[in-house]
């Protein structure tokens, strides 16, 4: 069996900040009971039961929200226990968390060192695109606070990548973005590309990302990056990476760089289990932990019919050159009327300009890898 990738929302989607651009928030508001709370012990442990169950050879639990730190320390706390109870078959466990890092302190980054979390540290870049659209309930900036927080991460040793959303606001200001982080040595970078809300036209909000910018972005950061590149300096950033790899035939880990969906498992406070994070809906549910075992899920006609929607291609994708790397993204992005990526102008600008260096880098790191 392959790894098992688990994606768990311990307190749905309640948050301390106010993100404008939140997408959780908005796929919530599709579901009849928005926001189940937060995640009882009760069912806590008959998640990590049923985890276990089923994973035979290593898998992967990250938290998310919302805001995960709001269930309290002591619950992962409890989390900790119950998988060293319910892990009989000694299998390897790689935990994750993404938080936006408000209240995040030194009890919480000791925490996540010891145990060895991956942190992914939402920060929008520099202070005013940052400030722009991510304030708290009272509609307070917030970036201060999450660069204390990388702080303390750094501090306490703990394990962290940054994450960035690339909207209206942050696309323009990259080559800004990329060397403050470069000077705040940001080692691991992850751009994720801002969604707009379900069931409508994209491009329409003052965070929305447009095809024009997004193309822009794409070139404007990937240039930065290979001059790093070529130095020996650069970031690892994520996107940029599994490129290569694809040119080097290594499968990419990113759901979105492999072209189709792949199976995981999301699993909301109540227990309930979605088939994606983009798609935590009523209508997406594949049942609950409580009745049903990870087995039963993944193998349920509603999850053969969410995976195999991803799989065709339109015929515009099929005589791209760039299909190779493209493979037509995340099924989030594509037109229901067509199946065309809203982003194909950005990627063919990106890898019509790119594409050069980024076979030279493939190029590279097979020779290095030979020495």
């Amino acid at each position: 069996m392959p790894p098992l990738n688990v994606l768990i929302k311990p307190v749905s989607s309640l948050c301390n900040l106010n993100c404008s651009y939140c997408f959780y928030q908005d796929v919530s508001s599709h579901r009849q009971a928005a926001n189940p709370g937060t995640m009882s012990l009760d069912t806590l442990e008959q998640v990590v039961k049923r985890i276990f169950e089923y994973a035979d050879t290593e898998c992967t639990i990250a938290w998310q929200g919302g805001e995960p730190t709001l269930a309290g320390l002591s619950f992962f706390q409890d989390y900790l226990q119950l998988e060293t109870t319910c892990n009989r078959k000694k299998i390897p466990v790689h935990r994750a968390i993404q938080t936006n890092g408000f209240a995040l302190d030194a009890k919480w980054a000791a925490f996540l060192s010891k145990h060895h979390f991956l942190t992914g540290l939402s920060l929008d870049g520099i202070e005013s695109t940052h400030n722009a659209f991510r304030k708290t309930r009272q509609g307070e900036e917030s970036f201060s606070s999450v660069l204390a927080a990388a702080g303390l991460l750094k501090q306490f040793h703990a394990d962290y990548n940054i994450l960035t959303v690339i909207n209206r606001k942050t696309a323009p200001e990259i080559r800004e973005i990329y060397a403050f982080f470069q000077k705040q040595a940001f080692r691991y970078q992850q751009y994720i590309v801002c969604l707009d809300p379900l069931e409508e036209e994209p491009g329409l909000h003052p965070w929305s990302l447009t095809p024009e910018l997004y193309g822009s972005f794409l070139t404007e950061l990937f240039e930065l990056w290979y001059q790093d590149a070529l130095k020996g300096c650069a970031p690892y950033i994520r996107q940029f990476e599994n490129y290569i790899g694809i040119l080097l035939g290594i499968p990419p880990e990113s759901c979105e760089q492999n072209g189709n969906c792949g199976y995981q498992i999301v699993i909301e406070a109540d227990g309930s289990v979605y088939p994606c994070d983009f798609y935590v809906t009523d209508s997406h549910c594949l049942g609950n932990v409580k009745d049903s075992s990870f087995e039963e899920l993944q193998h349920s006609l509603k999850q053969q019919t969410f995976l195999k929607r991803s799989i065709p291609l339109p015929e515009n994708c099929k005589k791209c050159d760039f299909l190779p790397l493209c493979r037509n993204g995340c099924y989030r992005h594509r037109s229901e009327k067509d199946g065309i990526h809203f982003f194909c102008d950005s990627y063919k600008r990106f890898f019509g300009q790119c594409l050069p260096q980024l076979k030279e880098l493939a190029y590279l790191a097979a020779a290095k890898s030979q020495t």
